[in-house]
């Protein structure tokens, strides 16, 4: 008499991979938005220390200059020209972008959105304030996530 030997297979059921890939999904549901949320965040971040360090240079510009703040940034001017100042004296190593408009030009204007859309920074001659075009800095240091702190285009 002989016996009968039932092999099982060593594959996955259908059944199986499906529940695989629906669990998949769903990961990738709950997980896509965080990263699209962080690489908003990382611009903020960004733009925020190029003000702090813009600023304080310019200040730092100004206090060795006798009161006078910086020519070319104060006249406002595309690329490399509006940053000659700070740039000619070792202030800063390169014209900031403004990872936004991915400019570097400065207008001349009352706030962040007083340039036009290709512009990366305003000056205010008024108030000696550098921002950076359609970024609200209240909006992004108000500690609500879900403030957006870009705005315009």
């Amino acid at each position: 008499m002989t016996t009968r030997r039932w092999h099982r297979s060593k594959a996955f059921t259908l059944i199986e991979i499906l529940i695989v890939v629906v669990i998949l999904g769903i990961l990738a549901a709950i997980v896509i938005p965080q990263f699209t949320k962080a690489s908003e965040d990382a611009q903020v971040g960004n733009v925020q220390t190029q003000l702090q360090t813009i600023r304080s240079q310019i200040e730092l510009y100004r206090v060795k200059n006798n009161g006078q703040y910086p020519p070319s940034v104060v006249a406002g001017g595309a690329g490399a020209v509006a940053w000659a100042d700070l740039i000619g004296v070792d202030y800063l190593k390169a014209p900031p972008v403004n990872p936004r408009t991915n400019s570097s030009s400065v207008a001349l204007g009352a706030d962040h959105t007083a340039g036009a859309a290709t512009d990366g920074w305003i000056w205010n001659d008024t108030t000696k304030t550098l921002y950076a075009q359609f970024f609200d800095e209240a909006a992004a240091s108000d500690g609500d996530p879900a403030t957006n702190a870009w705005t315009g285009p």
